[in-house]
């Protein structure tokens, strides 16, 4: 099986900054695409940004410039980088990986999401 745990949220002030870790562990054959999503209260989640195996990036246009996601595939652990961050980023902030794993002696792909970790920016 295959786990992920997410670190790194918390109350920052408008203009800070947090980095977000997610670190996956198991019986990891590879990985994928890495997303993060967040979801704030009322609202539904979206997608924030994804890194491909290839290394390209996606950001919705709200984070564009303020947030960097990035990969260390040799700990199989992802990151989300928020600088000059607003009351608005305000949320849970979910992981979201794509991998192959090992299930005896097949690979299979499947999808796993973080328990989440709140970020709440004050003004």
């Amino acid at each position: 099986q295959v786990q992920l745990v997410e670190s790194g949220g918390g109350l920052v002030q408008a203009g800070g900054s947090l980095r977000l870790s997610c670190a996956a562990s198991g019986s990891i054959f590879s990985i994928n695409d890495i997303s993060w999503y967040r979801q704030a209260p009322g609202k539904q989640r979206e997608l924030v940004a994804r890194i491909s195996n290839a290394g390209s990036t996606n950001y919705i246009d709200s984070v564009k410039g303020r947030f960097t996601i990035s990969r260390d595939n040799a700990k199989n652990t992802m990151y989300l980088q928020m600088n000059s961050l607003k009351p608005e980023d305000t949320a849970v902030y979910y992981c979201k990986i794509d991998l192959r794993r090992y299930d005896g002696a097949t690979l299979r792909s499947n999808t796993y999401w973080g328990q989440g970790t709140q970020v709440t920016v004050s003004s």
